[in-house]
């Protein structure tokens, strides 16, 4: 059973930590860590299927659900994910709800939808293994959408309305960039969207999630209702921690100065 997409449905937080790594490695520490998803970035990452696929398998022993955002919704490329064995998904970049549906429809086979059944030679199925997988296959897929600009506010409650979507992710940073605030998710208008944001989400029954390293906001989303809330990424623990460490040894090193709210 996919618990991360019931513990969503539930309202019951799960907390993440971005791979941006693309390394297998790295991915399996990081699952290893406690936290409750990880997820696997196809957008802004160096990834690609086989290497996805390599991460998969790395943290499949561990108890945290691995989460893939492909570069775009394409079917095509929604269909390599799932055959790998992706269970769960955050697609980037959904702006109406027609899009919605057309991502919907990718992860369903016909009649209820597009995708292609391949499932013989699919990691998904075990290879035939599940005898049941085509006909269970749906109900353990977690479909998450990502709105990011003016378009995708505006078509929130639409978005969020469309059946098969289990959650809602707002992107603190190209929001912020949509609302004229380029590089600063801390912005009054950019905070303001972003919590009738969360409240839009939960009133269509679905959840809301969101990627944010400031924990004093992660906490606040997750008062708000967020339930599935990613604080960090594994680049960037790796070079502020590795920066910290090179100025513990700099004689002449001055302390790094605070900036506003953190989205990685």
């Amino acid at each position: 059973m996919n618990s991360f997409k019931n513990s969503i449905a539930n309202h019951k937080p799960q907390i993440g930590f971005w791979q941006a790594l693309a390394s297998p490695y790295t991915a399996e520490i990081s699952a290893g860590a406690g936290f409750d998803w990880l997820l696997i970035d196809g957008e802004h990452a160096p990834n690609d299927i086989p290497l996805i696929l390599a991460q998969l398998q790395a943290v499949a022993p561990y108890p945290v659900e691995a989460v893939v955002r492909p570069p775009v919704g394409d079917p095509v490329i929604i269909k390599q994910l799932l055959d790998i064995g992706a269970r769960s998904l955050l697609v980037p970049m959904v702006e109406s709800a027609e899009q919605a549906e057309l991502i919907v429809r990718a992860t369903r086979y016909p009649p209820h939808g597009i995708r292609g059944v391949g499932s013989a030679i699919g990691r998904a199925s075990r290879w035939n293994r599940h005898a049941t997988y085509l006909h269970d296959a749906a109900d353990e897929i977690c479909v998450l959408l990502q709105v990011e600009s003016r378009a995708g506010l505006e078509a929130l409650d639409a978005i969020a309305a469309t059946p098969g979507v289990d959650g809602v992710f707002l992107g603190p940073s190209d929001l912020a960039a949509a609302l004229g605030h380029l590089g600063n998710p801390a912005h009054p208008e950019v905070q303001e969207a972003i919590e009738t944001g969360i409240a839009r989400i939960l009133a269509a029954g679905k959840a809301a999630g969101i990627l944010i390293a400031d924990q004093g906001l992660a906490r606040r989303y997750l008062e708000l209702g967020a339930s599935f809330v990613a604080v960090g990424t594994d680049v960037t623990v790796l070079a502020r921690g590795a920066e910290a460490l090179a100025r513990a040894f700099q004689i002449d090193a001055k302390p790094k100065e605070a900036t506003g709210a953190q989205v990685y």
